[in-house]
């Protein structure tokens, strides 16, 4: 089976600063990615380069088989590489149902009326509050709000980063949970997390990244097993 995403060599970065320094991953259909490292590793600068809103500088980008490597991330959207970005970034002005109508404004957008009751069926406490403004939810109710918006867009490969910043630990089970549950459906996800346990209990396989660099490749269980790059790598 050939990967669904497959990075090779790539650099990014912004202005003078190189961030990105010759990344190589690669995703499998619905495979569960866990991309671990600490603050400034280079993972989120990893999405935004994926995604098209930060320009690759060297390597490529392959995705089902096409180089997407360069292409504007409206382009990129349309391939089915959707991206769930740290922070939530809702729309805070518009209520929870224009927010979830906005994921199909490039893709899925044939399909909104039934996408719309799949994520009110994944998500029902965003049901409850359609009408309301997106500003005035809690913090997990935007996490699960920014989830069901990309899911609006009908995604082969989702990126989640940091989804579970900010949550308090009954919100983290629940959100872990629901990630799995993705993975079940079949839809390939690469997540981008600090919480180093709970990525690892539901990821087919891991990455740490440190200094731009991919540092491990591997299952989690070859990860947990080397004490020498728990320690190095994710303080454990």
């Amino acid at each position: 089976m050939s990967a669904l995403l497959n990075v090779q060599g790539l650099k990014s970065g912004y202005g003078a600063i190189e961030v990105l320094r010759g990344v190589d991953l690669s995703v499998m259909p619905g495979e569960t990615v866990a991309l671990l490292g600490s603050n400034g590793a280079g993972k989120t600068t990893l999405n935004l380069t994926l995604s098209g809103l930060v320009a690759t500088r060297a390597g490529s980008v392959n995705f089902d088989g096409q180089n997407i490597s360069g292409l504007h991330y409206r382009k990129v959207v349309e391939h089915g590489l959707i991206h769930v970005p740290e922070g939530r970034k809702v729309f805070p002005n518009l209520s929870v149902h224009e927010n979830l109508e906005l994921g199909a404004f490039t893709r899925g957008r044939a399909n909104r009326a039934g996408n719309l009751e799949k994520a009110y069926a994944t998500f029902p406490r965003l049901k409850e509050r359609t009408a309301q403004l997106a500003g005035t939810l809690s913090g997990g109710e935007q996490q699960m709000l920014a989830i069901g918006r990309g899911l609006m867009a009908e995604p082969r490969l989702l990126i989640l980063d940091e989804p579970s910043l900010g949550l308090s630990p009954l919100l983290v089970e629940e959100l872990f949970g629901l990630i799995a549950q993705l993975r079940t459906g079949g839809l390939a996800v690469l997540l981008v997390e600090q919480n180093v346990g709970q990525s690892l209990d539901i990821a087919d396989r891991a990455y740490v990244m440190e200094n731009g660099l991919i540092r491990f490749s591997g299952t989690p269980a070859d990860l947990l097993a080397s004490d020498t790059l728990r320690q190095a790598y994710l303080g454990m």
